[in-house]
Protein backbone atom coordinates (compact mmCIF):
# COMPACT_ATOMS: atom_id res chain seq x y z
CA UNK A 1 0.00 0.00 0.00
CA UNK A 2 1.41 3.36 -1.04
CA UNK A 3 1.78 6.10 1.55
CA UNK A 4 -0.72 8.94 1.27
CA UNK A 5 0.65 12.28 0.11
CA UNK A 6 -0.54 15.89 -0.01
CA UNK A 7 0.42 18.48 -2.62
CA UNK A 8 0.60 21.98 -1.15
CA UNK A 9 1.07 25.23 -3.07
CA UNK A 10 2.24 28.50 -1.52
CA UNK A 11 -0.17 31.32 -2.35
CA UNK A 12 0.88 34.05 0.10
CA UNK A 13 4.05 35.89 0.97
CA UNK A 14 5.86 35.38 4.28
CA UNK A 15 6.86 39.06 4.32
CA UNK A 16 5.68 40.75 7.57
CA UNK A 17 4.79 37.39 9.11
CA UNK A 18 6.04 35.96 12.38
CA UNK A 19 9.34 34.08 12.12
CA UNK A 20 7.64 30.85 13.22
CA UNK A 21 5.36 31.01 10.18
CA UNK A 22 8.35 31.59 7.90
CA UNK A 23 10.09 28.58 9.47
CA UNK A 24 6.97 26.48 8.98
CA UNK A 25 6.92 27.32 5.26
CA UNK A 26 10.57 26.30 4.99
CA UNK A 27 9.72 23.07 6.83
CA UNK A 28 7.01 22.43 4.23
CA UNK A 29 9.68 22.93 1.51
CA UNK A 30 8.03 26.15 0.36
CA UNK A 31 9.82 29.47 0.08
CA UNK A 32 8.35 31.17 -2.98
CA UNK A 33 4.81 31.97 -4.14
CA UNK A 34 3.63 29.38 -6.64
CA UNK A 35 5.98 26.64 -5.49
CA UNK A 36 4.35 23.22 -5.03
CA UNK A 37 5.57 20.59 -2.58
CA UNK A 38 4.49 16.96 -2.23
CA UNK A 39 4.54 15.83 1.40
CA UNK A 40 3.49 12.72 3.35
CA UNK A 41 0.02 12.89 4.87
CA UNK A 42 0.87 12.80 8.58
CA UNK A 43 -0.63 14.60 11.57
CA UNK A 44 2.55 16.69 11.89
CA UNK A 45 2.33 17.92 8.30
CA UNK A 46 -1.39 18.59 8.69
CA UNK A 47 -0.62 20.72 11.75
CA UNK A 48 2.01 22.67 9.85
CA UNK A 49 -0.44 23.31 7.01
CA UNK A 50 -3.06 24.49 9.52
CA UNK A 51 -0.56 26.90 11.07
CA UNK A 52 -0.01 28.67 7.73
CA UNK A 53 -3.38 27.91 6.09
CA UNK A 54 -3.70 31.57 5.06
CA UNK A 55 -0.47 31.31 3.03
CA UNK A 56 -0.94 27.92 1.35
CA UNK A 57 -3.59 25.81 -0.37
CA UNK A 58 -3.91 22.06 -0.70
CA UNK A 59 -3.77 21.18 -4.40
CA UNK A 60 -4.22 17.43 -4.27
CA UNK A 61 -4.62 14.65 -1.71
CA UNK A 62 -3.71 11.08 -2.68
Amino acid sequence: MAAKTIKVEQTGSPIRRHHSQRSTLIGLKLNRIGRVSELPDTPAVRGMIEKVHHLVRVVDEK
